[in-house]
């Protein structure tokens, strides 16, 4: 990888995780009166280090530049145990589902923000400033 992959990747990285962790999460809300639904979430700090692990290892060194985007795999979907059974079979908790897309949100946001300042940041060097 080339300099600006490697200053960039793992907050590229982030992104698609925290956009995926969205629609899962948008997905057990949209589904709270559905019953028999089984609320979905994956472990994100263990999928992003895998991400990581595996874009770290799939490019040879001196391999060209045309493989600078590699693709994020589809993290591995954990069944979310509720704290209170429902009789229809549903395990999506209403407010903890809310709190962990809003927190979700605020990470993703977060992670756009610090992402801008690291690319302004780069701008800033090469010009010499």
């Amino acid at each position: 990888m080339n300099w600006v992959d490697n200053a960039l990747n793992g907050h590229a990285t982030a992104l698609s995780l925290r956009s995926q962790r969205s629609e899962i999460l948008a997905g057990n809300i949209a589904n709270a009166d559905t019953p028999n639904y089984k609320a979905r979430d994956f472990d994100f700090s263990r999928e992003f280090r895998s991400q990581l692990n595996g874009l770290q290892g799939l490019k040879p060194a001196g391999a060209p530049n045309s493989q600078m985007m590699l693709p994020i795999n589809n993290p591995e979907l954990l069944y979310r145990v509720p704290q209170h059974a429902t009789e229809d079979g549903n395990t999506v908790e209403g407010e903890a589902e809310q709190s962990a897309f809003t927190k979700n949100a605020i990470q993703y946001q977060v992670s756009v923000q610090f992402l801008s300042s690291k690319i302004k940041g780069m701008k800033l060097a090469l010009k010499g400033e």
